[in-house]
């Protein structure tokens, strides 16, 4: 895939080359894991003196525990995932960092096809269905701390239904989901690509949201590891940010690229699923099983000129909102001390000027998100206590894991 390679060789000559020659770094199986398996595989890690050992894994909690200690170097890592870990939130807190962003967009909300045969096909329909019936339906997200449980809560509030009281939310590891849907034991989830696409493809149920619907260009998986590998290697973890960076540029150079990332992928070692179920979705060729079909200007994006790649601090901060608002934290943290600590922002500045990517000066972003509300990072206590639809902070939601 990969034919020409132009890197600073300045990064691996003497003091500056890597300490470790070969890392161990973990990654789910989902689309979004593209630029570290393709810098992986593809030859972007070897001219900076690194090898990528690559090790995929059953779970976001195999994941993170492994994360934290040290049997992984690195991972293909959920923001929340990095924060909950940072704050001791569901284990031992430990100083954790964010290397760089993997990815923005491109995970989604299914339903199941029982509701689309009740005619449970819009936001308006869930809504009654959710405060009419008796029974509470079960909604499946992939980790109590992560993204998906992020986006999940966040979209049905914004639908007037509360996460925590109105639904029942379990967890399911991503290549289970769509399992869980087909035996009837979840009603629907939120999850990454490509399995809400392979739900579709086998008529087991239908998207009725993608997660760029509720904050387009929205942070999603980082390249995480824990402090400690940053103080004590930052010549490899420069070099791994570097590699990744060239192989995020890369997919999104062409059409062509990203069609042979989705062959790639689909292999039985990385996410080993039917390429059919893969490619359309990352090309950004959206179908969700009602008979809508669309290009989503929103679509999966690894790069965009670096956008995509920053640590942006106000990321980190949203998740954190997040947690306060949906009681997992009981006090406000102090927001922006904890994601200057976590995002590594000096340390990406060095790898991407040195491959030419535009870093931008401010390191916070202004987005609106779906329910009009505009996360800037500025207020973040003022911003988690405005929701209408919230947590007690001395009522931390139950979850179970299945």
């Amino acid at each position: 895939m990969n034919d020409t390679l132009n890197t600073p060789l300045a990064w691996v000559n003497g003091s500056d080359g890597p300490e470790l020659g070969s890392i161990d770094v973990g990654f789910m199986a989902l689309t979004d894991s593209a630029s570290l398996i393709v810098a992986a595989t593809q030859g972007f890690a070897q001219p900076y003196g690194l090898n990528i050992n690559l090790h995929r894994q059953p779970s976001w909690t195999s994941l993170r525990d492994k994360l934290v200690n040290s049997e992984l170097h690195a991972a293909h890592s959920l923001y929340g995932l990095m924060y909950a870990a940072q704050l001791g939130i569901g284990g031992p807190a430990r100083d954790m960092a964010v290397l760089m962003g993997l990815n923005q967009n491109g995970q989604s909300i299914n339903l199941s096809s029982a509701l689309l045969k009740a005619g449970v096909i819009t936001p308006e329909a869930l809504d009654r269905r959710t405060h009419q019936s008796e029974t509470q339906l079960t909604f499946a997200q992939t980790l109590p701390t992560g993204n998906h449980a992020m986006w999940l809560y966040y979209w049905l509030a914004s639908q007037g239904i509360h996460p925590l009281e109105d639904v029942d939310s379990v967890v399911v590891p991503p290549p289970q989901m769509v399992e869980h849907l087909k035996a009837g034991r979840i009603d629907g989830f939120c999850v990454g690509e490509p399995w809400g696409a392979s739900a579709v493809s086998q008529n087991l149920g239908f998207t009725l949201a993608t997660s760029q619907a509720i904050w387009p260009d929205h942070p999603e998986k980082v390249l995480g590891c824990s402090l400690e590998f940053v103080q004590q290697y930052p010549n490899t973890a420069r070099a791994l940010v570097m590699a990744v960076l060239e192989a995020s540029r890369f997919i999104e150079q062409s059409r062509d690229n990203r069609r042979s990332t989705a062959q790639m992928l689909s292999g039985s070692e990385y996410v080993n699923a039917p390429v059919e179920h893969i490619e359309p979705r990352l090309l950004g060729e959206y179908s969700d099983g009602l008979g809508n079909h669309w290009q989503d200007p929103h679509a999966v994006s690894f790069h965009r000129q670096g956008e995509v790649n920053m640590p942006w601090l106000s990321d980190g901060m949203w998740f954190m909102t997040q947690f306060r608002r949906w009681g997992l934290l009981r006090d406000d943290p102090d927001y922006l001390a904890v994601a200057t600590r976590v995002q590594q922002l000096a340390l990406y500045r060095q790898a991407a000027e040195a491959l030419d990517i535009n870093v931008p000066a401010a390191p916070m972003r202004s987005s609106q998100l779906i329910d009009g509300k505009i996360w800037d990072g500025r207020d973040p206590a003022g911003y988690a206590r405005s929701f209408k639809l919230h947590a007690l902070a001395d009522a931390a939601p139950v979850v179970t894991e299945r």
